[in-house]
C-alpha cells in the first residue's frame, strides 16, 4: 500500500505516528502540494489534491483522510499498537478526543500560521484572533483533563494521541500554551514518544526549507 504525504503536514504527521505505532510495511509517496505540475499529477490520483491518502492498489481501494486511514490500519493490520480499542464505548471516547483535536487544535493553528504567509492587506486579523480564542480554551480543556492522565484515555495511548501530537507540536512555535503545565508535560511525553520523533526527524529539513 502507498501512503501519499507532506512530512511537514501536521494531518500527515498523524498518520505516520499511527503507522510507525502499529508497524505495517508501506510504500512511502511524498507530494509536493507547493510544486503545480507535481499538485496536478497528484490530483490525477486524487482529484481533492489533499493529504495524506492511501492507497491499496491489490484491493482497488482507496482511503482518504488521516482518520479514517489510522481506523482502516488498525482493523487490517492487527499485531502492532492498538490504537482504537474494541470496546464500543472506550471507541466512541478515542474518536471524540481525535475529533476534538483536529477541529479545535489543528485547525485554528493551521489558521494563525498560514495567515502569516498573507500578503499585507489580505491578511485576515479577526479570524486569527478567533482561532487563539479557541485555542485558548482547548488548551484550558486540555489542561484540566491531563491533570491525572498520561494520554488522551489515561494510560492507553491512542489514536487521540496521534492526532495530538503534531497539532500541540506546531502551536508550541506558533501560539504557545506555557502557561498550561498540564498540556506542556502531555507535549513533553508526546515529544519523547519513537513514533514522534521519527515523524519529526524526516520533518525538519523540509522545515528548515520552508523558514528560508
Amino acid at each position: 500500500m502507498k501512503l501519499y504525504y507532506h512530512p511537514i503536514s501536521s494531518y500527515s504527521q498523524k498518520t505516520l505516528m499511527a503507522l510507525f505505532e502499529n508497524g505495517c510495511a508501506f510504500e512511502p509517496v511524498i507530494v509536493d502540494l507547493m510544486d503545480e505540475k507535481a499538485k496536478g499529477d497528484y490530483k490525477t490520483i486524487y482529484p481533492m489534491g489533499k493529504v495524506p491518502f492511501l492507497r491499496i492498489e491489490e484491493k482497488n481501494w482507496s482511503v482518504p483522510e488521516s482518520s479514517i486511514i489510522i481506523e482502516y490500519i488498525d482493523r487490517h493490520y492487527p499485531g502492532g499498537a492498538k490504537l482504537i480499542p474494541d470496546d464500543p464505548d472506550l471507541a466512541r471516547q478515542v474518536r471524540m478526543r481525535d475529533r476534538f483535536f483536529d477541529f479545535y487544535v489543528n485547525d485554528p493553528m493551521v489558521k494563525i500560521f498560514f495567515d502569516g504567509f498573507r500578503p499585507e492587506g489580505q491578511r485576515d486579523p479577526y479570524g486569527v484572533q478567533q482561532a487563539k480564542d479557541r485555542l485558548d480554551t482547548a488548551f484550558a480543556m486540555i489542561d484540566q483533563e491531563m491533570a491525572e492522565k498520561s494520554w488522551a484515555m489515561g494510560e492507553l495511548f491512542s489514536m487521540a494521541d496521534c492526532a495530538a501530537a503534531p497539532a500541540l507540536g506546531y502551536c508550541r512555535m506558533i501560539y504557545p500554551f506555557a502557561r498550561f503545565k498540564n498540556v506542556v508535560g502531555y507535549m513533553n511525553r508526546l515529544a519523547e514518544r519513537p513514533s514522534f520523533q521519527r515523524v519529526l526527524k524526516e520533518a525538519e529539513p523540509y522545515l528548515k526549507a520552508f523558514r528560508k
